[in-house]
């Protein structure tokens, strides 16, 4: 652990982390926040608008869900920060009285390229409803993040696509730093309505130098955790996977890493076998809405194929999820084909479950000193099929 890179300031109280057990780089922890304690390596689901589409929480909770991801960009544009808390919080609003981490808007300054104007000063949208000017800061993200009563708030980054040419991702990682600097000392002044952790996210695309870089930087600021930010951006599998392998060991051993919107068994086995602790996807929600459900070996059905309509089986053998306990693949089917809703919440509840589930066996295995075994055999299986 003498080589580990290790946090140069503490959290913010009432914010702790320690790493229970170890297996080579790969880790269990436990993440105290003031809503609760989460063990990781841990997947959130998103709740983009500030609902896990078509799930409750209640459901949530039940399939094992600790955390919770929103976006700053969306609940600032619907249905306004001021409404939500009006409403008591985003806490109140969402029913969900546990850990929250919100996303700055830094994705969206990816995703809505086509929408949005970046300067130094920040990051003017065109809002993607009806046209009107947004401008993100470093600092009004902080308050906007502040104001919805976040547990844990991301800073703005900014996030090139990829493929760019490295001068432009050097030049985000300029600025990245630039506004984390910013952001830091704005922190100072933020009226908080509940305790907030906030992290920083190193960029650095695929080069890595940069990641080196970024990294360094960020570790001169009192954040209290950090992410592995601008990764399943258009940059290739490939690219992807070896982007994290060299990007978590350059943040610190105690404290959370977290990778951003990467989700996906292999994806899970790759980041946590390098030290990664806290993952975030649309995809276990958004393919359950296009009937694609996965399965605990990383291969996925499609409950919309005819060979499906008379199976009396559930989605999937020794699942624990309440669709599988209650439901066959041939209601299944039958529910998307005829495009009935329920269909999308018994699709996302099991989906997120394959996730949850897959993630808690993976901690088991770290914590009973079996890790690889459960990531040879894992992969092992995987090659096999795909080849």
């Amino acid at each position: 652990m003498n080589s580990e890179v290790m946090a140069r300031h503490p959290m913010t109280a009432g914010f702790a982390f320690s790493v229970e057990a170890s297996c080579g780089s790969a880790r269990a922890g436990l993440l105290t926040t003031p809503r609760g304690d989460i063990q990781t390596p841990v997947f959130m689901p998103v709740g983009t608008q500030a609902t896990v589409k078509g799930v409750t929480p209640d459901q949530l909770t039940d399939c094992g869900t600790q955390i919770i991801l929103s976006n700053t960009y969306h609940l600032a544009v619907r249905p306004g920060v001021d409404t939500v808390r009006k409403l008591g919080g985003l806490h109140q609003v969402m029913g969900w009285d546990r850990p929250i981490l919100t996303d700055s808007g830094g994705f969206q300054v990816f995703s809505l390229g086509h929408r949005n104007r970046i300067s130094e000063q920040g990051v003017e949208f065109r809002n993607h409803i009806d046209g009107s000017p947004l401008l993100l800061t470093p600092e009004s993200v902080l308050d906007i993040q502040a104001r919805l009563g976040s547990t844990i708030a991301m800073i703005l980054d900014e996030c090139p696509a990829g493929g760019v040419s490295k001068d432009e991702v050097a030049k985000a990682v300029v600025r990245t730093h630039r506004w984390a600097l910013r952001a830091h000392e704005h922190r100072q002044r933020l009226e908080l309505f509940e305790p907030m952790a906030v992290f920083g996210i190193m960029q650095g695309g695929t080069h890595e130098d940069l990641r080196r870089e970024s990294a360094q930087q960020l570790l001169e600021l009192p954040f209290d955790a950090y992410a592995v930010g601008g990764v399943s951006v258009g940059e290739g599998r490939d690219a992807l996977l070896s982007t994290i392998g060299v990007s978590a060991p350059m943040l610190p051993f105690d404290r959370p890493r977290y990778l951003m919107g990467v989700g996906g068994l292999e994806e899970f086995v790759v980041a946590v076998d390098q030290g990664i602790d806290m993952f975030d996807c649309v995809i276990p929600t958004r393919n359950a809405r296009n009937a694609s459900l996965f399965l605990s070996d990383g291969s996925s059905l499609n409950m919309k194929n005819a060979r499906h309509k008379q199976d009396a089986g559930p989605i999937e053998e020794g699942c624990d999820c309440y669709a599988c306990q209650k439901y066959s693949r041939g209601t299944l089917h039958h529910l998307y084909q005829r495009k009935e809703i329920l269909a999308y919440t018994l699709g996302s509840l099991h989906n997120i479950r394959v996730f949850h589930r897959f993630l808690e066996k993976a901690r088991k295995a770290i914590i009973s000193g079996d890790w690889s075994r459960f990531r040879d055999q894992f992969l092992g299986a995987l090659s096999s099929r795909s080849g």
